[in-house]
């Protein structure tokens, strides 16, 4: 049996370095012989042959020679060099090294607890001709023992920290953290204890927790706002001989409201232009807070004073300065100056404090008003006139009057701003300022004149004060009511007597005071009328109703009903209108399916009217007519003889001078409906217009005719229109001077150039072969 008992012995050198003797003490049990090397007796109890306590070496050696940890020994080893000793594990062979003979171990290279606290190895005991183990494998450590190498640290510094000025002695501010890399479970090294090197008698900080706290009562922010502590951390409890480390606090005050504001004068004065607008800031004061942020805050108030409706008082919120605002017009020749006491106040109160005084302060603001030199002044400045329209040039409409609000009081030169009275429909007396017509007015053109009148002073011509007149043009009955559109109806050749072909109204451009009301009526060429007649509905529309049935497109496709329409006005005034219908004819359910003006207008180009169709028509039957005359003999038929029209219209004579016989106007425009036309003159005599009516009705009748017969012969027509009149502008249309020449026969091939619409005539008055017309 092997025993190994390890006495572990230290010693303490002088420079108090540690070392570690170990001695063994060896019981060798029997050995079998021929059981081969490695191979144990059993006779007795087995225990273990070694025992293996940790090994301690100091951090951080430094000396030149290896450091001597310890010594393994195996009872085994009789000293004869037949034992080798082997080491494994952590650091083996590299930090720490084992002397084979002795067993003997040493480190090689300093350690640092910080990097590795201990080492785990494992130690054998061989026999050195044969490598066998002549003990079991053991294990052990090598722990390394620490020694004070590190300082304290503060990871997270610096600081910074705020506390509310005037805290109470003891406030805590922060608390400062130190840590210490040595090992807190062996000796003081890492027991760490703090204090304030800088920021007394402001501040402490708790030795062992680290917490800052305030030393002062009553700190001020406004005397001082911020303070640099230094903090140490120093380990070994403290004592002599310990490491430390230091770190910075920037402790800063934060504000509260322990300072009332204050004005740094007790009254202000300040001249303000009479001629300063509404809304103008005219004064600014501003009154000390030594607090910051919102206890700086301030309200600005008007206690008293001659002012207080005058002027009015607001805080700018950038500057915290008061700003006096006018809010009505000044007059220095109404009052001069004006005192006001004002008051400035925290917005924001802190109770804590209020025992220390009122936070408001007041000052007197004085306000003097400076004299200008200001334009005139109109009393009223907007004034309403009204004028009729019917006044004469030159009536008086109304006077304007304007004053110098200045001392001087100045004359004042009046004139209108031509601007607004571009057409000069007044004028105005410079002196006096009685505005006048200039013009006739029309109220139908413009019912409202709005003029600006101009006060200039005399003496100084800049100073100039503008005044609106509005000028209202009543009204006056001068314009006739009329249709207020161009009628155009029509009825069936089948109507009913009764029936209600068209309702017609009317317009007035004047407006009279109760309203419009008109009476229809037809006129007195028209009494006689037995195809229509026209009632009055006394609501100021009228119908139109058939007389009789039976109407005849072809007999008469065209009425021209002539209505006076009349207004209730002073005087009263009238109108004679025209109303076209047309006749249609119309299927059973009443429906129109032709009308002359529709069929007119399926035949003409764009532009081109019914009237000038049917003279254009008569025209190429004439031509025709004279051409088929050289072939035919004269006919004359008594029925049909031209001459008995001559006792209707007079004397052909004169041409187109000629404007006594008839109206070229109804020539001309023959089925033309009448626009409607204002009458200011009395009706013409009944006589003209009857031969106008009777000239009008023949031409229609011998125009149907002409259209309805294609072989009527022409003679009406030959002796009619033989003469043009020696006072035409233009040539004669005649054709008597080429009759003798075949070559000067009229060709119609003209009108086929003309459309589609004029190819049917085209091939009725075209030349066949062998002569003739088609």
């Amino acid at each position: 049996m092997l025993t190994v008992i390890i006495l572990s012995l230290w010693e303490t050198s002088g420079c108090g370095a540690m070392t570690l003797n170990s001695t063994a003490l060896l019981q060798v049990s029997a050995r079998t012989r021929g059981g081969g090397a490695g191979v144990y007796s059993t006779q007795s109890r087995r225990r273990r042959s070694w025992v293996w306590n940790q090994f301690f070496v100091l951090e951080e050696y430094t000396g030149d020679e290896p450091l001597y940890i310890g010594k393994l020994h195996s009872d085994l080893d009789k000293g004869d060099g037949q034992v080798r000793y082997v080491l494994s594990g952590e650091g083996a062979m590299s930090i720490f090294s084992i002397d084979e003979d002795t067993g003997d171990i040493h480190t090689t290279k300093s350690l640092d607890r910080e990097q590795q606290a201990y080492y785990t190895l494992r130690a054998q005991a061989r026999d050195r001709n044969t490598n066998l183990p002549l003990e079991p494998e053991s294990q052990f450590i090598i722990k390394v023992q620490d020694i004070n190498d590190n300082e304290p640290k503060f990871l997270d510094g610096p600081y910074v920290a705020r506390v509310a000025e005037r805290s109470p002695v003891g406030t805590s501010v922060l608390t400062v953290v130190a840590t210490d890399a040595d090992d807190p479970t062996y000796g003081n090294s890492a027991h760490l204890v703090y204090s304030i090197l800088q920021g007394q008698p402001y501040f402490s900080v708790e030795p062992k927790s680290g917490v800052v706290r305030t030393a002062l009562p009553d700190m001020d922010r406004e005397l001082r706002d911020h303070y640099l502590l230094v903090i140490q951390a120093k380990d070994m409890i403290g004592q002599m001989g310990g490491l430390s480390g230091t770190t910075t606090v920037t402790v800063m005050l934060t504000d509260v409201n322990d300072n009332p504001p204050r004005f740094p004068r007790k009254s202000y004065q300040f001249s303000v232009p009479e001629s300063t607008l509404v809304s103008a800031v005219v004064a600014k004061i501003k009154a000390l807070d030594a607090d910051a942020g919102p206890n700086a805050e301030m309200d600005y108030r008007i206690l008293d004073g001659d002012g207080l409706g005058t002027f009015r008082m607001l805080t700018d919120p950038h500057t915290q300065e008061g700003l006096v605002i006018l809010i009505k017009t000044l007059d220095f020749e109404t009052k001069t100056s004006y005192a006001l006491r004002v008051e400035a106040s925290n917005r924001y109160m802190d109770t804590r404090f209020l025992s220390a005084g009122p936070f408001s302060d007041v000052a007197t603001v004085r306000l003097q008003v400076e004299d200008v030199n200001e334009p005139p002044c109109f009393s009223p400045r907007i004034s309403q006139m009204a004028v009729s329209e019917a006044a004469p040039v030159g009536t008086e409409v109304g006077s304007v009057s304007a004053h110098d609000p200045d001392a001087s009081n100045c004359p004042i030169r009046y004139a209108i701003d031509r601007k607004s009275d571009v057409e000069n429909y007044f004028d105005i007396d410079r002196q006096s300022g009685v505005i006048r017509t200039s013009r006739r007015l029309d109220r139908e053109l413009s019912a409202l004149h709005n003029i600006t009148v101009l006060a200039t002073e005399s003496l100084d011509h800049s100073q100039v004060g503008k005044a609106v007149v509005l000028v209202s043009v009543t009204d006056v009955n001068d314009n006739a009511p009329s249709f207020p559109v161009e009628y155009q109806t029509s009825v069936c050749e089948d109507a009913q007597p009764g029936q209600i072909i068209v309702t017609l109204s009317a317009v007035d451009l004047d407006e009279p005071k109760n309203g419009h009301h008109f009476l229809f009526s037809l006129a007195a060429k028209a009494a006689w009328n037995q195809s229509f007649v026209l009632r009055d509905n006394n609501d100021n529309t009228a119908s139109v109703l058939t007389w009789r049935a039976g109407f005849l497109q072809r007999e008469r496709p065209l009425y021209f009903l002539p209505v006076v329409i009349s207004d209730c006005g002073t005087p009263p005034l009238s109108s004679t209108n025209t109303l076209t219908v047309t006749v249609c004819e119309c299927d059973l359910h009443g429906n129109r399916r032709s009308c002359v003006q529709e069929m007119s207008a399926l035949l003409l180009p764009e532009g081109l009217s019914l009237a000038a169709v049917v003279l254009l028509t008569g025209l190429l039957t004439l031509l025709g007519a004279i051409r088929r005359r050289r072939k035919e003999p004269l006919i004359i038929d008594d029925e049909r003889d031209v001459r008995e029209n001559i006792v209707c219209y007079d004397d052909e004579g004169g041409g187109e001078e000629d404007t006594e016989a008839f109206d070229m106007f109804t020539l001309r425009h023959l089925n033309e409906t009448k626009r409607s036309y204002h009458v200011t003159a009395p009706e013409p005599p009944p006589s003209r217009e009857d031969k106008h009516q009777l000239f009008q009705e023949f031409i229609e009748d011998r125009l149907r005719e002409a259209n309805l017969d294609m072989t009527a012969p022409p003679f009406d027509s030959v002796q009619t229109y033989a003469l043009e009149g020696s006072g035409s502008a233009a040539v004669s249309l005649s054709s008597f001077s080429s009759l003798t020449s075949l070559e000067s026969e009229q060709s119609y091939h003209f009108l086929s150039e003309w459309g589609p619409k004029f190819r049917k005539l085209a091939e009725l008055y075209k030349d066949r072969e062998g002569g003739g017309a088609s």
